[in-house]
């Protein structure tokens, strides 16, 4: 892992398979599967489904009986899901955009929007959709990062504020949308069954690299004139010197519909 500002922003596909495959990706996985209550005959909707990363567990789950969709909107992602899924009978691979699924109204009984809303132009627009798209008595899984509560451990804080403070302001579309999945599925007609957060930690420099863009989002910050180029350059080199840590809060909101 190259400690030196300038990285390429990572193939996104590779990206998310990775970081679902580390343990804190893992841990919240099978926790949110567990919360979905899935059982064999159920239909599934995976939006927002990327690479198809959890769409053989939700498979694995529903059984021979039950219905897997995935939806995004980006082919080069539906690509290698339909390569990841294609001995799957259970799972379909759809092509379309959050704002307006391709499933029919009340077919689903049971979704997940695992780290999507925060890039949609509409999160209460997706919910309203996805509560249409869902039956009675349906389980929807919302999981999305608080980046407001970003901390980078460094002795130079007012660089890692300042870092956070772009993130969340600059990189990120919704930023905050994880402390708001409560109240934003309340409004789209859903009852909340349990909200809890996690706080995933990174220890290792080339993790947190990765996971968090620490560099990258760095260079960007450095070059729309939010951090001066000298003390983030330094802010950078020094996470790789010392022992590292980083952390956020990540958000899980599980709701029904009534």
């Amino acid at each position: 892992m190259s400690k030196t500002l300038g990285l390429p922003r990572p193939d996104q596909a590779s990206y998310m398979l990775r970081a679902a495959s580390e343990d804190a990706g893992r841990a919240y996985k099978q926790r949110l599967l567990d919360l979905l209550d899935l059982r064999p005959g159920h239909t599934v909707l995976d939006v927002g489904c990327g690479p198809g990363t959890d769409l053989p567990a939700l498979a694995e789950r529903v059984g021979a009986d039950g219905r897997v969709i995935g939806v995004d909107q980006d082919p080069a992602m539906l690509a290698v899901a339909r390569q990841r899924t294609a001995t799957l009978g259970a799972v379909e691979i759809r092509e379309g955009d959050a704002h307006a699924l391709p499933v029919g109204p009340g077919t689903v009984d049971r979704a997940k929007i695992d780290r999507v809303l925060m890039h949609v132009r509409s999160p209460s627009d997706v919910l309203a959709h996805l509560h249409t798209a869902t039956r009675p008595g349906a389980l929807i899984a919302l999981v999305e990062p608080d980046w407001d509560t970003l901390a980078v451990d460094t002795e130079d804080l007012e660089t890692s504020r300042a870092f956070t403070r772009y993130t969340a302001e600059q990189v990120v579309r919704h930023a905050t949308v994880g402390r708001s999945l409560a109240r934003l599925a309340v409004r789209a007609g859903f009852r909340i069954e349990t909200t809890s957060a996690v706080t995933p930690v990174f220890t290792d420099f080339g993790h947190g690299d990765h996971t968090l863009g620490l560099g990258r989002n760095m260079q960007q910050a450095i070059a729309d004139g939010h951090i001066d180029r000298t003390r983030g350059e330094a802010w950078f080199a020094g996470l790789a010197r010392e022992p590292f840590y980083a952390s956020f809060t990540l958000v899980t909101v599980v709701c029904s519909r009534p």
